[in-house]
């Protein structure tokens, strides 16, 4: 025995229902507390001088309010500490709160908890360091040393706890704001009509995204379900997935490599990146994709992998009004009609071949591999059923259209 303290009795908890840390406290010696409270300035220096060496994120000397923060931050765990040894059944949950706002704290100062929860644990460390100085000089028992080490840990467990669920609540709150934030500003790009460049700098700062010289939109067809897996964006990409399809920001697409960094983050859905526009143009940058994407879930344009609109030019332009395309068929192509299927659909191939090759028969003859004498008995029927069509250029230019547009919605 040793300044009175006598080892705890056993603590009863097959009947009580007592928490495992109110039972830990509970083993305590009674008046533990009050013979460690004379060494709790001293234990308290040590660890703050300790955080403050070791920490580098605590390392600051000459920043007098930032010290006394850490010291009282020190001195209330250790007085609460001694607290609840005093009083087992004292309720925790006030002080697991401010461990709780601790953590949220340090998610709005932007810091990592690591720091932190270092400082956690070596403050533990040294006060058991110091307890066991104590047990050697013969101040403490050596029969307390085994539960306050459990009761010490067990509170630094609770401690760090708390300080974590503050932190992630808040880093997910921020998250979810800076979300909302960049979903408004993807609006304000592609909406219509266009918005200032002062009102996309002004979002776009509290969205923390730089406004680029230059910017596409992508658009992408996935699952919009919210337990789906959602694409991981690079920072300098805006993305909403809550739509379908979902819409992307790129900017600066033009740079090497950015189709391929778009390919790699969707991994597999189809998606169409739009023409490359200034940050006040989104909107027609999202109006072209839209169509492009439109026209891969129909198989005119590639209907797996990411589309881009440049590559494809004509074919947007082409279908995008398919009336006007349908009146054109009907017009230049009509004389085909009087042509029986099959041989119909193959003097149609060989008459598109024709106006793109530049009336090289012989061409004509190696693309579509068949006879060239196969190409020019062809070729006269064909004059058969145009007559002087063939040879006027704007009736050439439509048909060439009229016969590409056909070709396209076919697949062929």
């Amino acid at each position: 025995m040793v300044n009175g303290l006598q080892p705890p009795a056993a603590v009863e908890t097959a009947d009580t229902a007592i928490p495992e840390a109110s039972a830990t406290f509970r083993s305590l010696p009674a008046g533990l507390h009050e013979h460690l409270r004379p060494f709790l300035e001293e234990i308290t220096e040590e660890v703050v001088q300790a955080i403050r060496k070791e920490i580098h994120e605590y390392r600051r000397p000459s920043d007098d309010t930032y010290s006394h923060v850490v010291h009282r931050g020190v001195e209330q765990a250790l007085r609460g500490f001694l607290a609840r040894m005093a009083e087992p059944d004292t309720d925790w949950e006030e002080v697991k709160a401010t461990y709780h706002r601790i953590g949220r704290g340090e998610a709005d100062e932007g810091r990592s908890l690591d720091s932190f929860q270092a400082a956690l644990r070596l403050g533990a460390r040294v006060t058991w360091r110091r307890v066991n100085a104590l047990v050697d000089a013969e101040v403490l028992p050596r029969h307390v040393l085994a539960t306050f080490g459990e009761a010490l840990f067990l509170q630094i467990d609770e401690m760090a706890a708390a300080t974590t669920i503050g932190y992630t609540e808040a880093r997910l709150h921020a998250a979810g704001e800076l979300q909302l934030r960049r979903t408004r500003l993807i609006d304000l790009l592609t909406g219509e009509p266009s918005a200032s460049v002062e009102a996309i700098t002004d979002l776009a700062h509290s969205a923390r995204w730089t406004v680029p010289r230059e910017l596409a939109v992508v658009v992408v067809d996935h699952d919009p379900a919210p337990e789906s897996a959602r694409p991981i964006l690079p920072p300098e990409f805006l993305g909403c997935f809550d739509r379908q399809p979902g819409v992307m920001v790129v900017p600066d697409p033009e740079r090497p490599g950015t189709l391929r960094a778009i390919g790699a983050v969707l991994n597999g859905p189809r998606a169409a990146v739009g023409p490359t526009v200034a940050p006040d143009e989104g909107a027609r940058s999202l109006r072209w994709a839209l169509d492009a994407l439109a026209l891969s879930r129909r198989g005119v344009l590639p209907g797996t992998g990411v589309v881009r609109c440049a590559d494809h030019l004509a074919t947007l332009l082409l279908f995008r009004d398919e009336a006007l395309v349908d009146a054109m068929v009907s017009r230049r192509l009509q004389p085909l009609d009087q042509v029986r299927s099959p041989q119909r659909e193959r003097l149609a191939e060989t008459l598109l071949c024709w106006l793109q090759c530049g009336h090289n028969a012989s061409e004509v003859a190696e693309r579509l591999a068949v006879h060239p004498q196969t190409v020019r008995y062809r070729l006269r029927q064909l004059d058969e059923v145009f007559g002087e069509q063939l040879r006027d250029p704007s009736a050439q230019f439509e048909m060439q259209l009229a016969l590409r547009a056909l070709s396209l919605r076919s697949g062929t």
